[in-house]
């Protein structure tokens, strides 16, 4: 790279913003009596211990994570001034802008009514809005709904931390995959180590390949992660290495409750020695959670974000799973300066979600308040619970002695492991397709998808109960016996 622009590249991760943060235990002692009460619903996650003795140090560094190209990046002055004008009085007369003119939209207004009867009414005044450019992090009536609930449930250490100490901030994606995708873009150089525990959700890996990066397996069970063995990976960076930055891994990646497609849920126990490991080698933590409201059983489990006492968690949530898939309405926790970044990665590509989409979710969720909006996650868990032990009863009815499964305790999934079969492979995509029964073959959700695997997927998320029933029946009868 030519003199001048190393120099200009390094340059811009000073100016972004990225200043050294404060974390671990004196800061923890020191907010701790300031951070807000647990919500009425769900009790707070466990805080954790100091790290080990020779934790990398006692600051959070965020210029090491990001990326050249992100450190570069700057506001864009024309989405500056979309935010200006979102907050000016009706008074102002605006000749900046290049919004277009609302009168000439064809859609003047629209009632919702959802399934218990709330009418969502978006009149002529709001429709003009709904149909008009928007913030990129979101329009700010359902950013501030989200940080009360995120606050609520997961009762985050950072939410009253200053903004240069990693302070919990928050930005609405189109679905959690972009959140994901342009966390990636931020963080990962080509050559750069991260970890996963695979079989994991075939979005990540496809959004991880092209960015070069080395992807290390971290063996799991039915309760997730395995600490020891990702203690064993790490070994292979010594203190040293960890304090000079030298290649250790930037993140390790999880989907924490109902993995898709294991559907296994990490116990708190693993998660507080994962986030100990991630003191200890100063990684970051990507806590994608999208099935964290199709937890079966209460109390929901605590959360990576409600032990974050140093700002080095990011996380994502949907609600895909709950309220639409077609909305495409997602949300990014995690440590303002890096939040930050994501948006401006935002601001260059999909520019904002849908204004519409976010006006109609927050108008339902203001009417609804966080106890309406729990008691129809309750309802639709009741679903999935119900969907769930159908699947368990078909598998126990036609598979037991073929097959081997858990039961999981999160999501949508059920993971099959066929005996004596070493590949499902042409099983699912070629036998079994011909008896129309669909399910997804292991490999999959592999690392490398070419590796055989003797797993299947199975979803309960569309099935009745008979076809379960059905389906398993059929599938046992002409391919397992």
């Amino acid at each position: 790279m030519p003199t001048r622009a190393r120099c200009s590249l390094h340059r811009s991760r000073a100016e972004a913003g990225l200043a050294p943060t404060a974390s671990g235990r004196s800061l923890c002692a020191e907010r701790g009596s300031q951070r807000p009460p647990a919500g009425q619903v769900l009790r707070p996650g466990p805080r954790v211990a100091p790290a080990s003795a020779w934790r990398w140090a006692e600051v959070m560094n965020y210029s090491h994570f990001i990326t050249a190209v992100s450190a570069a990046r700057k506001a864009s002055p024309i989405r500056l001034l979309t935010e200006l004008m979102q907050k000016s009085p009706p008074s102002v007369i605006s000749l900046a802008g290049g919004a277009p003119n609302p009168n000439t939209f064809p859609f003047k207004m629209a009632t919702i009514t959802t399934g218990d009867g709330t009418a969502v009414n978006i009149g002529e005044d709001l429709m003009k809005r709904a149909l008009q450019y928007s913030a990129s992090a979101g329009i700010p009536e359902l950013l501030s709904w989200l940080k009360d609930l995120q606050k609520s449930l997961h009762n985050p250490p950072t939410a009253n931390y200053s903004p240069d100490q990693g302070q919990m901030e928050m930005c609405v994606t189109t679905g959690s995959q972009e959140g994901l995708s342009k966390v990636f873009e931020m963080l990962i150089n080509p050559g750069d180590n991260i970890l996963l525990d695979s079989p994991t959700y075939p979005g990540t890996l496809a959004a991880l390949r092209p960015l070069g990066c080395n992807i290390i397996n971290v063996p799991s069970d039915q309760y997730g992660i395995i600490p020891k063995a990702l203690k064993e990976i790490l070994s292979r960076w010594s203190p040293e290495d960890v304090r000079k930055h030298n290649n250790i891994p930037k993140f390790l990646y999880t989907i924490p409750n109902g993995g898709n497609p294991t559907g296994t849920s990490l116990t708190t126990d693993r998660k507080k020695e994962i986030y100990q490991l991630a003191r200890q080698y100063n990684f970051l933590v990507i806590e994608d959670d999208p099935y964290y409201f199709l937890q079966f059983d209460k109390p929901w489990a605590p959360t990576f974000l409600s032990m974050d006492v140093d700002g080095r968690v990011i996380r994502t949530d949907s609600f895909s799973k709950i309220l639409s898939s077609g909305l495409r309405i997602g949300f990014l926790t995690g440590p303002k300066p890096l939040i930050d970044r994501v948006i401006l990665h935002i601001q260059v590509s999909t520019m904002h979600t849908s204004t519409f989409t976010q006006l109609m979710i927050a108008q339902l969720l203001q009417q609804w308040g966080e106890k309406g909006f729990l008691e129809h996650v309750d309802r639709v868990v009741a679903f999935y619970r119900d969907q769930r032990d159908a699947m368990l009863a078909a598998a126990d009815k036609w598979l037991k002695g073929l097959a081997d499964w858990h039961a999981p305790a999160a999501g949508m999934f059920l993971w099959i492991k066929i005996k004596g079969v070493s590949d499902t492979q042409q099983l699912i995509t070629e036998k079994a397709l011909q008896k129309e029964v669909l399910l997804v073959p292991g490999g999959a959700f592999n690392i490398d998808s070419s590796v055989p695997s003797s797993y299947v997927r199975a979803s309960f998320s569309l099935s009745s109960p008979a076809q379960m029933d059905q389906k398993n029946s059929i599938f046992s009868s002409n391919f397992l016996c």
